[in-house]
């Protein structure tokens, strides 16, 4: 068995079984972990130390364990070298004026960086020709890594970490990151989060604006590498005689103390369940992540070991093992299913029966992201996106151009039962939708496009498809809702909240709930906005959130309990009113009564407004006229009144658009119906003069009316007439306000004020 006689400065995977390393005694050692074998590739001549290597990267979207073919080894003598998986070193190019200390190749394999003690950052070829040398500086540069778009560098400068944009006259973001030299860096492509370690003995995360998101406390030793796993949940650290674990939020999962001298290279094998380190003392330290923890309601299933998982029912303290033939990937419990990805197969447990599962292979890749719905679910690998049925049915494969499955995470990808919604990444405002059923893209095939960039997405769960909505938090830190039906007009996108920093809709209704700033806040009903925002304020459950310490983050909400992860780990339940999710469950199967009995009895008026704001969407206006008695809103329990005495089924339909501020629909109701006059009349009362007057003329009736009440609104305000469409048609045009009342018989005089009232308040809306 081949070994290392001297330190070993770097390793990689070239499959989830198969390792590289590379060593002070010119070795290049290939560890097989299936059959534990070593094999020596190549002995380099005696004075090319190695410091680091990168495998070239696989192209995007390639087929099930296709291994890299060459990688590049940077050394102590100035030079990098290209060479093949056979260990033939295809050429060597001088680079740097000193050691060269690192070189990493862009995602796509197009571009290659260089980093060194000269203190020169150089960008090179794919073939090894210089393209540009990007940076120079008087100290040495330690460590190096390429932003998810290929479009930046970031590097180290003393105690400094910049990122620098490849065009020129491009801003560079410059910040002091530690109160040591900076030894390690890295950048992943999901989660598009920082990582940095030095000789300050601490690691920190940061966002990719430098802004800090974890600082460590102080270990014994210098941290001398950082790896993030390749899907960015997870992060590896090294020091000496110290590996750790950590979530990529910062706080740790486990601590090993394996006798390694310092660890001076870290590399995460391609599916994420294992890692290797580079040693002091010759070794290579392997590791395997096991003991990862799923709950959903009173189930409890951990990874025990590899190929092996155990489900508890907490209720009856019932035990199951499951065994899988292959190591276990990726894992997902929710809607009474378990799926489970292993390197071959994909299994499909129901919690009703752990003994039976639905097995089906693989088409390609590793799974990277598993989600789910009620009725089915979603695998994301390196190259496509599928969807399935819980009986192992496939079912659809959405795509777009430029689609890059391999930067997907749960937070730009969600499902519902009808609708697939996925964050773009080469523009981050678009949001793409889909049908589940075909993977063809929803209604008229528009993306949903915002101003800002989009951090996270969500869709709720329960509902017609012609009601799906979607919620999203912005950069701003906006937390927006719009609906996701695609025909025709934009649909509007109406803010919620700000400061948002996390979000999740309940299982098993439209229940929405949101950390934001210091506060937990529940939108039982956010259609609200789409009705009445007024009473929206009156809707929602709020308390003080400092408990949860800084940058919590919801991890479920099912039923009425929200889970909690604090920035420490720690998980923190809370229990929600359980009246709201009745109420909705009531409202969904249109038994009114049961909804207001239910209200009488919880007595409370949040239960009232959502009550109203239901009503009102689904145009029962005896229950909205009782809700909105129960809050206090006499005026809207006027006008609902007026509403119901009106004589038409069309005007009643045109008034309670207006009712929800709808104005432009309320108005193509009114007119289609022929009720050409109450469609000028609503223009009238919201001041819309020039709209009032065009409908008049188009359809020639009421131009005196218009004109006449034009008229009256100036002498009130002691105006002139100024518009020019109105003083060409007042010529030769003779009126009088009271032949227009007469003559406006079809709007009820008795109703007038409130419904005036009523409209100016939905201009407002």
């Amino acid at each position: 068995m081949v070994t290392h006689q001297e330190l070993v400065s770097c390793v990689g995977w070239t499959t989830a079984e198969e390792l590289y390393s590379c060593s002070d005694d010119h070795q290049i050692v290939k560890w097989n972990l299936l059959s534990s074998e070593t094999t020596q590739i190549v002995k380099l001549p005696d004075d090319i130390y190695p410091i680091d290597f990168h495998w070239f990267p696989k192209s995007l979207g390639v087929k099930k364990q296709t291994q890299a073919e060459s990688f590049v080894l940077t050394s102590s003598d100035g030079k990098f070298h290209l060479i093949s998986k056979l260990g033939r070193v295809e050429k060597s190019i001088e680079a740097h004026c000193g050691a060269v200390l690192a070189g990493r190749w862009n995602y796509e394999g197009t571009a290659l960086v260089t980093v060194g003690e000269d203190g020169q950052i150089k960008i090179w070829s794919k073939t090894g020709m210089l393209r540009s040398t990007l940076a120079q500086q008087g100290t040495p540069v330690y460590s190096v890594a390429w932003g998810p778009d290929s479009e930046k560098v970031l590097y180290t400068a003393g105690k400094q970490l910049i990122i620098k944009p490849l065009q020129p006259n491009a801003k560079v973001l410059q910040w002091k990151a530690h109160d040591g030299i900076i030894l390690k860096v890295d950048w992943n492509s999901v989660n598009d989060l920082i990582l940095s370690a030095g000789e300050d003995c601490k690691y920190k995360v940061w966002d990719s604006y430098g802004r800090p998101l974890y600082n460590s406390q102080p270990h014994e030793h210098p941290i001398t590498s950082v790896a993030w796993a390749p899907d960015g949940e997870l992060f590896a650290v090294g020091s000496f005689h110290t590996l750790r674990l950590c979530d990529k939020t910062g706080w740790s999962y486990a601590l090993e103390k394996p006798n390694t001298g310092s660890i001076f290279n870290i590399a995460w094998s391609i599916d994420g369940t294992q890692i290797a380190g580079a040693c002091g003392n010759g070794h290579v330290v392997f590791a395997h992540v096991v003991e990862q923890h799923w709950e959903w309601k009173n189930f409890q299933v951990t990874l025990t070991k590899r190929r092996a998982m155990q489900v508890r029912n907490v209720l009856n303290d019932a035990v199951d093992l499951l065994e899988f033939r292959d190591r276990v990937i990726k894992a997902s419990l929710n809607y009474a299913h378990l799926v489970v990805s292993t390197s071959l197969q994909c299994y499909v447990f129901s919690t009703k029966n752990w003994n039976t599962p639905i097995i089906f292979d693989l088409k390609e890749g590793t799974v990277s992201l598993i989600l789910q719905a009620e009725r089915h679910f979603l695998l994301v690998d390196g190259s496509s996106i599928y969807l399935y049925s819980y009986e192992g049915r496939f079912i659809s494969s959405p795509k777009f151009p430029g689609m890059r499955t391999d930067i997907l995470n749960a937070q730009t990808v969600s499902l519902s039962n009808d609708t697939i919604a996925i964050r773009d990444k080469a523009d981050e405002k678009i949001i793409f939708l889909f049908e589940a059923s075909t993977g063809k893209p929803l209604g008229d095939g528009k993306f949903l496009s915002h101003k800002n960039e989009i951090l996270e997405i969500a869709l709720d769960q329960k509902g017609l498809t012609n009601d799906r909505k979607i919620a999203f938090i912005d950069k701003n830190r906006d937390l927006c809702i719009t609906s996701v039906k695609r025909f025709g007009k934009e649909e509007q996108i109406i803010k919620l909240g700000t400061m948002v920093h996390t979000l999740a809709w309940n299982d098993t209704c439209n229940i929405l709930c949101g950390l934001q700033d210091t506060r937990f806040i529940v939108w039982y009903y956010p259609n609200t906005v789409y009705v009445d925002r007024d009473i929206l304020p009156k809707t929602l459950y709020e308390r003080d959130a400092s408990e949860f310490s800084k940058n919590p983050h919801i991890v479920s909400f099912v039923g009425n309990q929200v889970t909690i992860r604090r920035a420490d780990g720690s998980l923190v339940h809370i229990s929600i009113s359980p009246y709201p999710a009745i109420l909705h469950e009531y409202v969904s199967s249109s038994k009114w009564e049961d909804a207001v009995r239910l209200c009488r009895f919880v007595k409370e008026q949040t239960m009232w407004a959502c009550l109203a704001a239901m009503a009102v969407a689904n145009r029962d206006m005896t229950t909205a006229e009782i809700a909105y008695a129960a809050i206090g809103e006499i005026d809207k329990v006027q006008y609902i009144n007026s509403i119901k005495s009106l004589p038409s089924k069309e005007s009643k339909m045109a008034h309670i658009l207006l009712f929800s501020g709808n104005i432009q629909e309320a108005e193509i109701v009114l007119l289609q119906a022929g009720l050409v006059y109450q469609a000028i009349q609503i223009n009238i009362n919201l001041y819309n003069w020039e709209r009032a007057l065009e409908l008049a003329v188009k359809y020639k009736t009421h131009v005196d009316t218009v004109l006449a009440y034009r008229q009256k609104f100036l002498e009130t305000f002691g105006k002139q007439e100024t518009n020019k469409r109105y003083l060409h048609y007042a010529e030769g045009t003779e009126y009088k306000f009271s032949f227009t009342r007469d003559n406006s018989c079809q709007l009820r005089d008795d109703s007038r004020e409130i419904y005036q009232k009523t409209l100016l308040h939905g201009c407002a809306w």
